[in-house]
């Protein structure tokens, strides 16, 4: 298990992460979601080891990981830019991190350069940004780690690779119980990949809750009103459901709230509408609702 404890991080004056508390249990697929710049690709680092903690603790099954050797060979991390030097190919890289990691398995990097369409020999830094991509990823699934972390891995990856890098990733998780901790901002490629999520922003978590749970506990509505509600029914509307955003265009309503789904319609079927329905509602909604609810919202980026 991933624990993090009051975990800060400094650059300089600036709080990258101001104290960071997440769990992340065994054998799940974690996705880490949040604006940009809120500390995602800087919490992966910290959790590989390579940034040691200005505050707080990180441990990973009880140990930390900065100056681990112990902990490092069981852990493998994919930048978002990964590094290839000039001369660096598939088997020089595979080579390379046969070195440093014990559990390297020969077996599974020749299955994956098969399911991979990549050339062996031909030197990384000439391939496409996906296929370098890819070549990382080969790699890193290679060294059978325990523990998985992987920074916008699905950028520059066609659909079929992507389903076939979530399919080999389930295997192992299925397989093995690895954990996967994954930052991206394609919301769509996560919300049908994994089982948790966690919700950065301006280097603090939001939200850190299994995803079913997540959706089930904030729910989207509209209703339409004959004649259309008043200032002081939607008022009212407000003070029963916890709502984060809410939208009028004459007789019409659209909401998104915190709240059941059998709340919310009892909740608007004691106002009378002629019409009403609970909608389903997306990852890229769920973050989109929560950031305006924590003032990030495309109104106040353009005012």
């Amino acid at each position: 298990m991933i624990a993090m404890e009051s975990f800060t991080k400094k650059f300089g004056t600036l709080n990258a992460l101001d104290g960071i508390n997440l769990q992340v249990t065994e054998g799940s697929i974690f996705g880490l979601i949040g604006s940009n710049g809120a500390g995602k690709s800087t919490l992966l680092r910290a959790i590989s080891g390579v940034y040691k903690p200005d505050g707080g603790s990180i441990l990973i099954d009880g140990e930390a990981p900065y100056e681990n050797a112990k902990v490092k060979q069981r852990l493998c991390f994919v930048s978002d830019y990964p590094y290839y030097s000039s001369q660096d190919t598939l088997e020089s890289l595979a080579r390379f991190y046969r070195r440093f990691y014990r559990n390297w398995d020969e077996e599974e990097f020749r299955r994956l350069t098969e399911l991979f369409p990549l050339e062996r020999k031909q030197r990384i830094q000439s391939m496409s940004k996906g296929m370098q991509r890819q070549a990382a990823l080969i790699c890193a699934l290679s060294t059978c780690p325990d523990y998985l972390l992987l920074d916008e891995v699905f950028d520059g990856l066609d659909p079929v690779m992507r389903q076939l890098l979530k399919r080999v990733i389930s295997d192992h998780v299925a397989a093995r119980d690895m954990t996967v901790l994954i930052a991206s901002h394609n919301l769509r490629e996560l919300e049908d990949f994994c089982d948790h999520v966690g919700l950065l922003h301006k280097g603090g978590v939001l939200i850190e809750q299994e995803l079913e749970s997540l959706r089930l506990g904030i729910q989207k509505a509209q209703a339409v009103f004959q004649p259309p509600l008043d200032d002081e029914m939607l008022n009212a509307l407000r003070q029963t459901l916890d709502i984060v955003k809410l939208e009028r265009h004459g007789s019409l309503i659209s909401f998104v709230a915190r709240s059941t789904e059998q709340k919310v319609m009892d909740s608007l079927q004691l106002l009378h509408p002629v019409f009403c329905e609970s909608l389903p509602l997306s990852l890229e909604e769920v973050f989109i609702s929560e950031m305006e609810a924590a003032g990030y919202d495309i109104d106040k980026i353009l005012s």
